[in-house]
């Protein structure tokens, strides 16, 4: 989150640089800044991103199920059938939790989420059903960004305020005073 701009919407003069003062709201994916004042087609960007991840989700475990027919051609036992179930389930459910928690907080350790990257490409299935059920509230990922943006906004307009006025007058009158007792 940038510090050097303002919210969207509220009415500043622009500096020179050509941005405004204070805190730019973070970017979501699919969303932009949509997501702060909830227009510019926010709400047809919900619904395509609850769309498009519940058909690239049936997708997604259509191809699985070639794959595991495939499987069954090549004979290679019920035995392996059984771990290629297991396998893309047990990484589905990582991959969704971990998901679902990146929309509610950001990562204790980053080297942490590297690691599981590949798990949680194998368990594509379940990030896909994570943001699906996240679309219908919110964009996902929007509560953490808003409540990081509100955070910058209201420190900025601490700091903001604390500034008011000239220090270096403020300076100059206490030390005329204690020079003339």
């Amino acid at each position: 989150m940038s510090e050097n701009s303002e919210a969207p919407g509220t009415s500043s003069a622009v500096p020179a640089g050509g941005t405004t003062p204070g805190p730019q709201p973070e970017p979501l994916r699919f969303f932009g800044t949509t997501w702060v004042d909830h227009d510019g087609g926010y709400g047809l960007r919900r619904a395509g991103v609850t769309t498009g991840s519940l058909v690239a989700a049936v997708a997604a475990c259509f191809v699985l199920r070639f794959a595991y027919q495939g499987l069954e051609i090549a004979e290679v036992g019920g035995f392996v059938g059984m771990l290629v179930v297991l396998m893309f389930a047990v990484c589905s459910a990582i991959a969704f939790r971990k998901t679902w928690e990146g929309f509610t907080r950001r990562p204790d350790d980053a080297s942490q989420e590297d690691r599981l990257r590949g798990l949680k490409s194998i368990g594509f299935i379940g990030s896909l059903l994570a943001y699906f059920l996240r679309s219908f509230k919110e964009a996902p990922g929007e509560k953490l960004r808003r409540t990081e943006y509100e955070t910058a906004l209201a420190q900025y307009a601490k700091r903001r305020s604390s500034r008011t006025g000239n220090p270096a007058a403020r300076k100059s009158a206490k030390g005329k005073r204690s020079g003339r007792r």
